[in-house]
């Protein structure tokens, strides 16, 4: 009996020359693997530190800004405290009305004697005001203006103010005109509102505030309109006050 040799590898097929790598067919490694280019790892770690170094920072604005508001709060505090601060309050004593005419071409003239009472509540606090313009409405039509001069306003003071209130010969539209004509004939009196306009600034200490506009708005007047050269006094036992606080930003006032 003769022995039989067999081959390691199968002898290629149709003229095919044998694998290269001596083994066919070939794995599944070599056959995804042989065309792909070798892979490079990309340097990511600097944008990784630039995206680091941004969230760094403004996690510390953001908490520098909460701290900032944090002292804020507490200065206030500390301040509210130790000065208990008011608003000062304004009240209407007297009103003289002495005449009001509206002619034919719309020109008005009128006069009014005033009177209004400033009160500084605070014990710690003084008040320093700029010149008060001062006008009277009725109707939302401007009838009157004047002025107070500045003054300091002490702790726990009353101060008088006294004003003139006219109008020479101030020109009114078409429309006013024919509205406050309309009311002097029918109405028995005139429903009238105070606007007091200024800037006042605080002295607590050695330490004085900037200045801030105010507007002191009193309605609930009324007045009866004289007819001869006696001035008519007006009621102002129901008139009220209110103080408000007038910002300006820019263009527009708050």
């Amino acid at each position: 009996m003769t022995d039989r040799v067999y081959p390691s590898s199968k002898p290629a097929t149709n003229g095919a020359a044998p694998a290269p790598n001596g083994t066919f067919p070939a794995t599944k490694s070599q056959l995804y693997g042989a065309n792909r280019p070798p892979y490079r790892p990309q340097p990511h770690h600097r944008r990784r530190h630039g995206r680091s170094c941004w969230c760094s920072c403004c996690l510390w604005l953001t908490l520098t800004f909460f701290f900032l508001i944090l002292l804020v709060a507490i200065a206030g505090a500390i301040f509210y405290v130790v000065y208990s601060p008011h608003r000062p309050a304004f009240s209407v004593t007297s009103l003289k009305f002495s005449y009001l005419n509206v002619t034919s071409s719309s020109t008005l003239n009128s006069k009014f004697d005033l009177s209004i009472a400033a009160k500084n509540p605070n014990k710690k606090l003084v008040y320093t005001y700029d010149p008060i313009a001062i006008s009277i409405l009725s109707n939302d039509i401007d009838i009157g203006e004047g002025t107070v001069p500045s003054f300091v306003h002490g702790k726990k003071n009353t101060t008088l103010l006294k004003s003139v209130i006219t109008s020479s010969g101030s020109q009114l539209d078409s429309d006013s005109a024919s509205t406050l004509k309309t009311d002097v004939k029918s109405k028995n009196s005139l429903s009238l509102k105070i606007e007091l306009d200024t800037k006042v600034k605080a002295k607590m200490g050695g330490f004085n505030s900037p200045k801030i506009g105010i507007r002191v708005s009193c309605d609930g007047i009324k007045a009866t309109v004289p007819t001869g050269k006696t001035a008519a006094t007006a009621s102002t036992s129901n008139s009220k006050c209110e103080v408000d606080i007038r910002i300006k930003i820019w263009k527009w006032t708050f």
